[in-house]
This record gives structure tokens, sequence and C-alpha cells, in this order.
């Protein structure tokens, strides 16, 4: 019985399915206390956001964030994990304690301090390419470079060439790489670099952000990447204030998760990052670390995806 509900031994589907039958209806429960003092850990995976940290818990209120959130929960759940969500920032001696196994510390920002006393601890962490090569550190990350070039190039074909890009004001890995390539590209095609920081994370700070783009410069800019979070009917809002048509007169991308962006009107194309498969590799990696001894500490790239919608497409003739 034991073999069957723990997924051990050498049984045959139909007999460990007939015995886990047999062990719902019988009200049987496996002993979680027994499981960790044999396999020697408590299957507590720690969960912060590095990017948020003067604000901790407010990464649920951000469609990326309770994606990730969520798929890393569900996906360490079957594979026998508990998340546990942490406040962001050094280590707080409220948690330090906790039988941790290993902490994913998604986007974190330059210099964090929580990796390092992390990896002072010697507990496993698992995070974005920042922390490659070091020693008990893995990673699982999103091109940021393609990503950047799938957008760009999408609105060179339509026809743009005066694009303005959003980005937050972070010094994440992720947002560092999206300046440099906006950089490059701009470069390589002989187009003005235009970029607005978004001052502060959340509709209000990123919405004036968007405002500040379409008004400043000496040539209004016929594209936007919004690469900061907003809400797309808000975007869409902000351009008709300013007297622009989308896409007749601007064509826009907004990297998001929000399905809002589905239902506008026009709809909006979408730059997916892709966290539900973020989160499928980054915790297969991190089964492979601590159940079968997988010590090299490298990682995985996961393609992005753009969903090209109305409004990045030049209306015809």
């Amino acid at each position: 019985m034991s073999a069957a509900l723990n997924g051990t031994g050498r049984l045959s589907p139909e007999v460990r399915e007939k015995a886990r039958e047999t062990a719902r209806r019988m009200g049987y429960r496996p002993n979680a206390t027994a499981r960790q003092l044999r396999a020697g850990r408590a299957r507590l995976i720690g969960y912060v956001v590095g990017e948020l940290a003067d604000t901790p818990w407010t990464f649920l209120e951000s469609p990326y964030f309770a994606r990730l959130t969520g798929a890393t929960a569900a996906t360490a759940l079957a594979r026998g994990y508990a998340v546990v969500l942490l406040p962001a920032g050094s280590l707080q001696s409220e948690w330090a304690a906790l039988p941790l196994d290993a902490v994913v510390v998604a986007d974190p920002v330059a210099d964090d301090r929580i990796v390092e006393d992390l990896l002072a601890a010697r507990i496993p962490v698992f995070s974005d390419r920042s922390v490659e090569g070091r020693p008990g550190a893995h990673w699982v990350d999103v091109d940021a470079a393609a990503a950047v070039g799938q957008a760009l190039d999408h609105f060179h074909a339509q026809g743009a060439r005066r694009p303005v890009l959003v980005v937050p004001d972070s010094s994440t890995r992720f947002h560092r790489e999206v300046t440099q390539a906006h950089r490059a590209w701009c470069a390589a095609h002989g187009v003005p670099e235009r970029t607005v920081r978004a001052a502060e994370p959340g509709n209000g700070p990123v919405i004036r952000a968007v405002e500040t783009a379409l008004t400043s410069g000496p040539d209004r800019p016929d594209a936007l990447l919004l690469v900061a979070e907003a809400s797309p009917p808000l975007v869409l809002d902000a351009a008709r204030r300013h007297g622009y048509a989308v896409p007749g007169d601007l064509l826009l991308v907004c990297v998001s998760e929000d399905e809002t962006a589905l239902h506008t009107e026009p709809p909006v194309t979408t730059l997916s990052l892709r966290p539900d498969a973020v989160a499928e590799a980054g915790i297969a990696h991190l089964v492979a670390v601590l159940e079968r001894g997988l010590r090299e500490t490298g990682g995985a790239l996961v393609p992005v995806r753009l969903d090209v919608r109305a409004s990045s497409v030049r209306p015809g003739p």
C-alpha cells in the first residue's frame, strides 16, 4: 500500500491505481511526517518576488506574477511539494528557521540580498539567469532579447518607424536586457531610440508613463511597446485621450498576461512571457536537483510568445 501511494516500488499502473482507490474508500491518508523523516526533506519550497521587495504582497495584483505564483504552486504540489509565500528583502527571523528545501526567487533585483543570504545558508536557490554559475543556484529565464526583437520586427513589418518603449524603472535582469535589446535594435535599423520609464509599478504610474511617451518628443510615435504592466483597456483609453486611433495612428503591443486584452476594441496584441511554462521548467529542474541529485548549476531558457491581434496590424486601404 505504501509503495503504491508514494509512487515507489515496481508496480504496474493498474495495481497502483487499484491500491489508491482502495485507500480512498477506506479513508486512508499517508503519513506526511513519516515520509519527511525517511526522505530527509520537509517538502517545502519558499517563494519570493524580489522585484516588489518594498511592497512584498502586492505581486498578486500583477497578472504575470499571479499566474507565475499559481502555476508554481500547482506544479510543485503535483510533485509533492508545498509552496510557502515569503516576504521579500533580507532573510527574516520569522521564516529563516523554516525547514525549506529550496527557495524560488522570482525576478530578483540587482545585488539582491536574499539570494546572498540563502546561498550562505546553503539553501538551493532557483531564480533567473542573474544567478548563473553560482554554486547552489539554478535558473529558468525568458529570452528578453528575442521578445523585444519579435515585437519591434512586427512593428517594422507593419510600417512603423517611430516606436517608443515604456519600461519599468527596475534593475531586474529582464528589464535591463529589454532596454539593451531595444537600444541595439534601434541602432541596427537606424531608428531613434525613444524610451520612457515608469517610476513605480501599478496602473497609475504606468499610464502616466504611457501618456508621457505619447506626448513628448518632436514627432508623435507610431508604435508603442509597453513592457511595464498595465491594464490594456486603460492603455487604449490613454491613447484615445491624446488623439491616437489604435491601430490607425498607433500600433500597440503590451507585455501582459491580462486576459482583458482579448476583449478590448480593438483586441490588444500581447507578448506573453509564458509564466506557466517558466513554472513547469523551474519545478522540473528543482525536483531533479532535490530528488535525483543533479549537481550542475545550469538552467533553461523559455521562449516568449507574440499573440498578434488587431491593435498592432496596420489597417488596409
